[in-house]
């Protein structure tokens, strides 16, 4: 773990076991300045999969979801992070996060980046009642359940939380703040 020009504050980033934009996520941290990226399980599954690799500037860190305790959230206590992008977001994240569930490294470090009110991006997978996304093996058709829709609507009432459903949305949101964070110097 040894990255250079580590530079704080930065972003966090949370990949889950989603293809939905999975590559195209993956483009959006490259282009990140600083950020640390935390890989859950089920993303490190996906990086394998969909033959991704993690090859990224050397001021981007790497973590993985190795520890009981989710060890690399402690960053957020002491301002290491001034946003944190969950994308993509499963439904089972999203679900987990609407209950208060943080047993993983991605729904633990939204769960911190909350209590230290760092603003949150959450791009949702489930947000239409009929969607076309990525498989291993190509686009497929998927038909999120109600109550996966229910809880990325649910998702949307939580405090320095903003939902996006759309990849040209979570460009827009990161470039938003990329802006503001120009703007305070």
């Amino acid at each position: 773990m040894t990255k250079k020009n580590v530079v704080t504050p930065r972003w966090g980033w949370a990949l889950t076991g989603s293809g939905h934009f999975f590559t195209e996520c993956l483009e959006m941290i490259r282009s990140l300045d600083h950020c640390d990226l935390f890989v859950s399980k089920a993303a490190a599954e996906v990086v394998r999969m969909y033959k991704h690799d993690l090859n990224l500037p050397d001021t981007i860190r790497i973590f993985k979801d190795t520890t009981a305790s989710a060890a690399p959230v402690g960053g957020f206590y002491y301002n290491v992070y001034h946003t944190l992008v969950v994308a993509p977001a499963t439904s089972n994240t999203v679900a987990k996060a609407v209950v208060g569930i943080s047993d993983n490294l991605a729904t633990n470090v939204f769960a911190q980046a909350g209590k230290c009110r760092v603003p949150t991006i959450v791009f949702a997978c489930d947000t239409a009642p009929e969607l076309e996304t990525r498989a291993p093996k190509g686009m497929v058709m998927v038909y999120p359940r109600r109550i996966d829709l229910e809880n990325t609507d649910k998702l949307k009432s939580f405090e320095a939380t903003q939902v996006v459903e759309s990849l040209a949305a979570l460009q827009e949101a990161v470039e938003r703040r990329k802006r503001e964070l120009a703007e305070q110097g």
